[in-house]
């Protein structure tokens, strides 16, 4: 009681300019914003002043504010860390500023922008503390409102992603049934082309059934490599290189006939993929079978590597070179001419001296 008493008197002496500078009380006093002063002297650090901005906050009356330590503001809601913040800061005499869930006379609750601020004595004693409050509840609820809308959208955003994600499970494993069930009938057409070719005795259709049957095994590699590859809009240029260089040499039976492999890592778009196969089959082919007669050997170089905005293939042999005799065929060039202009590719065949070089660039852009 004495102690309310002396908080009273205090509180008194302050709401009429005493106590502190007149001009500073005055403005305390007239201030829209809620304010307290606490005496940090007296036990339980008690309200001494309390403005009628905080009365018409609080929805208390002066009488029912001055002698009492602001935890009345209080209830069931209030968070524990910063109502241990707000302790933790008195009992070091510091400054805070903190938001808390407090309560009206009435029981309703807003939430209080607290900012804290201690008055030191000429011995550096805390002898005040001086605190203003500013309702934020409308800030709070729409930071709630935001918090739920983008915990909604983020839901959204889950459920669609985990939509496309079994979408393009779907699609991947469709295509790869596709490119499965294309190879298997491709090996059964090269089954067919290789059972007739035996069959025949005629030394041009088995020339001819023998090209044919590597063009569909050259299309069968792509769908091989399709299928086993997790990326189903990309095709490894290069991996596919090495099968084919593989296939053909093992076709061809020639161990006086060296190949060397420069390859870079090359992506085209999966539907390029048949027509750039049969574009460097149909190369391959003509650098074994017109460049190496039967009794000359010699060496192969395959490379791939991008150069200015295009991947360049080169395909190279030290054979026996391009005189008239020995020359592609003109099915051949004419399969090659129309799918590079399909890729949108150049092309160009010269003298290697010895031998033939042929360069392709794919411009890297239609490549995509």
């Amino acid at each position: 009681m004495n102690d309310y008493s002396e908080a009273r008197r205090a509180g008194d002496r302050l709401a009429a300019g005493h106590g502190v500078d007149d001009p500073f009380a005055a403005a305390i006093r007239a201030t829209h914003v809620a304010m307290l002063v606490t005496d940090a002297t007296q036990a339980d650090d008690p309200i001494i002043f309390a403005n009628d901005a905080f009365l018409k906050l609080t929805g208390y009356d002066r009488d029912e504010v001055i002698g009492r330590n602001c935890r009345f503001l209080q209830g069931p809601g209030a968070d524990p860390q910063a109502v241990s913040a707000l302790r933790e800061a008195v009992a070091a005499g510091q400054d805070l500023s903190v938001e808390l869930l407090n309560y009206r006379k009435d029981g309703s609750s807003f939430w209080n922008a607290l900012s804290l601020s201690p008055v030191r004595n000429g011995a550096g004693e805390v002898v005040y503390f001086f605190a203003s409050l500013l309702d934020v509840t409308d800030k709070k609820a729409a930071e709630v409102r935001v918090r739920d809308r983008r915990d909604d959208l983020e839901q959204l955003v889950e459920a669609r992603t985990h939509e496309l994600t079994l979408a393009l499970e779907q699609k991947t494993a469709l295509l790869h049934e596709v490119d499965h069930r294309v190879k298997n009938n491709l090996q059964l057409i090269s089954s067919l082309l290789l059972l007739q070719n035996r069959r025949v005795t005629d030394p041009t259709l088995k020339a001819s059934l023998k090209g044919m049957l590597g063009r569909v095994n050259a299309i069968a590699t792509v769908h091989r490599r399709l299928f086993q590859s997790e990326d189903v809009e990309r095709f490894d240029v290069s991996a596919f290189i090495r099968d084919m260089v593989a296939d053909l040499m093992g076709s061809a039976m020639r161990d006086d006939i060296a190949v060397q492999l420069d390859l870079e890592r090359v992506d085209i778009a999966a539907s390029k993929a048949a027509p750039f196969a049969l574009v460097i089959n149909e190369l391959l082919t003509n650098a074994l079978r017109h460049g190496f007669p039967e009794g000359h050997g010699g060496r192969i170089l395959v490379g791939v590597a991008r150069q200015d905005g295009e991947f360049r293939i080169e395909i190279t042999d030290n054979g026996v070179g391009m005189d008239r005799d020995n020359r592609p065929s003109g099915f051949g060039l004419t399969i090659v001419q129309l799918l590079c202009q399909q890729l949108k590719a150049k092309w160009e065949t010269t003298d290697a001296e010895p031998g033939t070089r042929v360069i392709v660039l794919l411009p890297v852009n239609g490549a995509h």
